[in-house]
This record gives C-alpha cells, sequence and structure tokens, in this order.
C-alpha cells in the first residue's frame, strides 16, 4: 500500500494539548468574543478577559449591545491567538459556550482588580485608575462556561512538515 502525500488538508493531530493551552491562555489577555445578532449574524469584538474557575471572565458596559444579545441567546464563542505573546510557534484555541451576566456589586468587586492586574501588571497606581473608571452602574461581567474546545497547535504542524520532507514522503494533493 502506497503512502498518501503529505498536505495540510487534515489537521486534526495538531491540536494542544492541556499545557500548551494552559500556557497559550495565561500568555494571552485578548480573546475575540463572539455572539449572534437578533438577525443570526455571527459578530466579535477583542475583548481583555481573566481565566478563573474553569471560565473566562470578561468586562463590558451594559450600553453595549452584547449585552442584550447574550442575555437573548447565550452562546457564543471565545478565539485566542497566540499573536504578540512569546509563544514560540503560531497557536489558537476557539471555545463554544454559554455567557451569563452579572451586574451584582460582589462579582463586580471579585473581578475588576483582577482584570486590572492581569492588564496593568506591577503598575498599582494604574490598576487603581483602571478600577475606579470601570466600577460603574452600567458595568457587567460576562461569565463564559466552554462547553467545546478546538485548538491549532502550530509547532506540530511544522514538526510533522519536517519530518514529511526528511523521510521524502510526496508533497501535495492526495
Amino acid at each position: 500500500m502506497t503512502e498518501k502525500p503529505f498536505n495540510y488538508d487534515y489537521v486534526g493531530g495538531y491540536t494542544l494539548d492541556e499545557q500548551a493551552e494552559a500556557e497559550l491562555i495565561a500568555a494571552q489577555n485578548e480573546c475575540t468574543f463572539m455572539w449572534s445578532t437578533k438577525e443570526g449574524w455571527p459578530v466579535g469584538v477583542i475583548m481583555s478577559y481573566i481565566f478563573e474557575k474553569g471560565c473566562f471572565w470578561l468586562s463590558v458596559s451594559s450600553l453595549r449591545v452584547r449585552v442584550q444579545a447574550v442575555e437573548r441567546d447565550p452562546r457564543v464563542s471565545i478565539a485566542i491567538t497566540s499573536k504578540g505573546t512569546s509563544t514560540l510557534a503560531s497557536r489558537a484555541l476557539t471555545y463554544k459556550g454559554t455567557c451569563e451576566v452579572f451586574k451584582d456589586q460582589a462579582t463586580i468587586d471579585w473581578f475588576l482588580p483582577l482584570l486590572a492586574k492581569r492588564l496593568r501588571g506591577g503598575d498599582e497606581e494604574a490598576q487603581k485608575l483602571f478600577v475606579k473608571l470601570n466600577d460603574t452602574p452600567n458595568r457587567r461581567v460576562l461569565k463564559v462556561t466552554p462547553v467545546k474546545r478546538i485548538g491549532y497547535d502550530g509547532q506540530k504542524m511544522r514538526k510533522a512538515t519536517e519530518e514529511a520532507v526528511a523521510a521524502g514522503r510526496e508533497i501535495g494533493p492526495s
């Protein structure tokens, strides 16, 4: 039996393992948050996040239409890429999930300092200012609970390519 030519049609073997997934989530602080409009159109924006208690947590004003959209339909997605991080390989994650909207002060008081610390590092004054600017009556916290994960690890793809070339495998379409 002849081996099929090597190509990138099937990429299922290049998924992230748990350690690489955790590293990417920790290295990145922005994601693309996606939801559906009333008309069913998928839309998304870049948002900062923290990952705590197995969920993604994001901050938004209730004046943004995405709040009403996820209250209407809590099915959302989050996409994270390694671009802009110190990660060596091209890596990406997408999560399908369900979204809850929190407006209680206890959740806001828990969340905002964590997000401020993640985004403003060791600058305590900048963290305090961040919290003060965001702690408004319109502040909402979005909690995304992952339901399904899709991961990609470019390092695995690169290694497989190098091995295929080194082994003299035919490269191209099947």
